[in-house]
């Protein structure tokens, strides 16, 4: 027998063994995006968020690498109440159901500004560091051909070794990256450490969206709200 034949015959054989082998998968170590859509906040958002880009096209010009521009912050805002309150109690929500011990711990903000992105622009792979634990978006306006949203797979481990995929259009375990296509009052959380990005802006309006992130503080023993 030829060493081919040896060869197809063993592959068979091994073929048939897993055909009859019950496979146990055991998925861990998940990195969970969470999508809610929540348009009842844009009005209010978009007003307060207008204000603020307005303020900012007059003392900001748009850089020809990544014509943007970006309010300050207003999560301090009262205006905003019940859209902090929100994504406040969102976030800290989903620490708890991830399994974090959360009963004596709150949640608080570090950032959350607006963004008006212009024709080619984009945003570059990165994390939020510094203690942040919860990102997230809330888009408010989304012309066609618009910018996706881009979250890459955090391992470094399969990056450094991984193989091509069969379909880079599929959503796999073998994918790099994953990207959703953003619509007004979409709104995305995930946790800090995943990386995101944002594809080159292909629109002749601008996108317009919120970006926030969230740290954990120890809970104060006046205060039992969740969010501070």
């Amino acid at each position: 027998m030829s060493k081919v034949a040896k060869k197809c015959k063993a592959a068979e054989s091994v073929a048939e063994v897993v055909l009859h082998t019950q496979l146990q998968v055991a998925h861990h170590f998940p990195c969970p995006i969470y999508i809610i859509e929540r348009p009842d906040f844009l009005e209010a958002v978009s007003s307060i968020s207008e204000e603020g880009l307005a303020e900012s096209r007059k003392t900001q010009s748009l850089n020809e690498i990544y014509p943007l521009y970006m309010t300050g912050n207003f999560f301090g805002d009262s205006r905003m109440t019940g859209f902090t309150e929100f994504v406040g109690a969102t976030a800290w929500n989903i620490l708890n159901e991830q399994g974090y011990a959360m009963s004596d711990k709150a949640v608080s903000f570090t950032e959350m500004w607006t963004q008006e992105h212009h024709k080619h622009s984009a945003m570059d792979a990165h994390v939020h560091g510094f203690g942040s634990q919860i990102v997230g978006f809330y888009f408010l306006e989304t012309p066609e051909n618009c910018s996706r949203v881009v979250f890459h797979d955090p391992r470094a481990g399969k990056v450094q070794i991984d193989l091509p995929e069969q379909d880079v259009g599929m959503a796999t375990p073998a994918s790099k990256m994953i990207n959703f296509t953003p619509k007004p009052g979409m709104m995305i959380f995930a946790n800090s450490w995943l990386m995101h990005s944002f594809t080159r802006h292909a629109a002749d309006l601008p996108i317009k969206f919120v970006h926030f992130n969230l740290t954990v503080i120890m809970q104060p023993q006046s205060c039992p709200a969740e969010v501070i």
